[in-house]
């Protein structure tokens, strides 16, 4: 029998990247699955889903405003309308079952397909449920998790810990040191350091490196810099100067690499960094992004740091603390090694399958 199954959410990377894995995989188990994506109009999903090759319908919604409560005025209007706009895909398409990852779109849809009695799973990817999910939960048949912890958002008896996707080009890198120093242009004798801030580069993160450049270079240590676009020209003049030790770049494609590269990360705390990360295996220093919904940054990157598996400097601080974290993180091999082994065993590179099953589970 063919199986039918919309995915729906968007808005960011983290979200988007896990659901076109989920549905590789359901490909892989059942290549005749019938898979419509749903997605938020003018988010970045739009677009890169059918990059990935899986067609996707728009919803009119957004967001609650936090920061102009005057643009909110419309949105109970957005919010009927979508769930009109719901209604008629789920009345066309009549999926076998409804995947939500997070995301303006994700609401709609599941309500509708709740209302309508179709079977939905909810793929929460942070360690603190945001509140829509926690509504969704409640009518959910099953929801993935990648954090312990979750029975205080969720019915405990729904809960299946599976990790959160990651990538095929970054499980499945073939790639060696070598290789990744050799694209970046860098000495594989020397420490090197990859900063990275999300797709949109992290503002707090490129202004406290900046000071720090010659610094590296006084101590031959790398970095491999993913400004984002818009600190790119203030980070390549900051750089100038140290061209053969500090490579910067807007956007870096291939990940697997510039992990391969890497001895220390210093990135974000998105769910889809930490994921990468753990099955990377590298010793990373947190910097939360503090303006994430319910500060789930912070919650996600504290399940590692105290579990030893990471290091963690606030927004706010990250200017002043980052020279000494940092420089002393690379000197002490001892912990670098600690953090490798701890991060390391909390990567799950088969969570796409394993979520995957539990999406033809419910069917």
């Amino acid at each position: 029998m063919q199986r039918k199954v919309i995915i729906a959410g968007g808005g960011t990377g983290g979200h988007i990247f896990p659901a076109i894995a989920i549905a590789n995989a359901l490909k892989k188990i059942h290549p005749d699955t019938d898979i419509l994506f749903v997605g938020a109009i003018g988010k970045m999903e739009m677009e890169k889903v059918p990059e990935a090759g899986y067609p996707i319908k728009g919803l009119e919604i957004a967001g609650f405003n936090r920061s102009n409560i005057f643009k909110n005025i419309l949105l109970p209007f957005k919010i009927w309308k979508s769930l009109r706009q719901a209604k008629a895909i789920l009345a066309d398409f009549q999926p076998d079952a409804v995947v939500g990852v997070g995301g303006y779109a994700s609401f709609p849809m599941l309500r509708r397909a709740q209302k309508n009695n179709i079977p939905t799973l909810i793929q929460e990817q942070n360690s603190f449920a945001g509140k829509t999910n926690k509504i969704l939960g409640k009518k959910a048949k099953k929801i993935c998790v990648a954090y312990d912890g979750m029975e205080k958002f969720f019915p405990a008896d729904k809960i299946v810990i599976t990790g959160n996707p990651v990538r095929n080009n970054i499980t499945q890198s073939a790639a060696t040191r070598e290789d990744a120093m050799q694209h970046f242009g860098l000495n594989p004798e020397k420490q090197t350091i990859f900063a990275v801030g999300g797709s949109l580069g992290a503002k707090s993160i490129n202004e406290a490196l900046v000071p720090l450049l010659e610094k590296m270079v006084q101590q031959d240590i790398q970095l491999i810099w993913q400004t984002g676009k818009p600190f790119y020209e203030t980070a390549k003049a900051a750089a100038a100067p140290y061209a053969e030790h500090i490579k910067v770049h807007q956007f870096i494609n291939v990940m697997d690499l510039a992990y391969k590269a890497a001895d220390v990360v210093l990135s974000r705390a998105g769910a889809l960094a930490i994921a990468e990360l753990c099955v990377v295996k590298k010793p990373v220093i947190f910097v939360p992004y503090p303006f994430a919904a319910e500060d789930h940054q912070t919650s996600n990157a504290m399940s590692l740091v105290n579990k030893k598996a990471g290091l963690i400097i606030s927004d706010s601080e990250v200017r002043t603390q980052l020279d000494n974290v940092l420089f002393s993180l690379l000197q002490n091999r001892a912990l670098m090694e600690q953090l490798e082994q701890n991060i390391g065993k909390l990567g799950n590179p088969n969570a796409d399958m394993v979520i995957a099953k539990e999406v033809l589970s419910v069917i």
